[in-house]
């Protein structure tokens, strides 16, 4: 008979002899420092007018990107080669400025800001002409 212990009284196995060396790595040779890249100055924004009308919940802001509405905290953007058409005019009240975007796909979305004091819906509209006719020459 052999000297080998019995079943269930082996001797524990190591995990046997290291693994073969691989390839030595090939040298790293140093890189030259880069320097940092100084930070790019936000450049001027693209020229164009501009227009804001805001109240305690509501905003509306036609610029160089597009119309943009705010209303209690959610911001919906739309830029010019999504808009089909933009239209205004001014509550039945007469103090807001009722406004909305028809998107390329037919949907409609509005905006109302309330106007105070009452003259400055006034203002507002000669504004908002002279933007929207800088934006979309051909019409509205």
């Amino acid at each position: 008979m052999t000297n080998q212990p019995g079943y269930g009284r082996q001797q524990p196995q190591g995990f046997g002899p290291p693994p073969p060396q691989y390839a030595p790595m090939p040298q790293q040779y140093p890189q030259a420092p880069v320097p940092p890249t100084p930070p790019v100055p936000p450049g001027p924004a693209p020229a164009g007018p501009e227009f804001l009308a805001v109240d305690r919940h509501n905003s509306i802001v036609v610029d160089v990107n597009g119309v943009a509405f705010e209303d209690h905290d959610v911001i919906a953007e739309f830029p010019w080669p999504e808009i089909r058409s933009v239209h205004y005019k001014a509550s039945p009240s007469g103090k807001a400025l009722m406004m909305a975007v028809v998107h390329l796909d037919g949907r409609v979305y509005e905006c109302v800001v309330a106007a105070k004091p009452r003259e400055v819906l006034g203002q507002w509209f000669a504004q908002l002409a002279a933007v929207l006719g800088y934006y979309r020459p051909m019409g509205y």
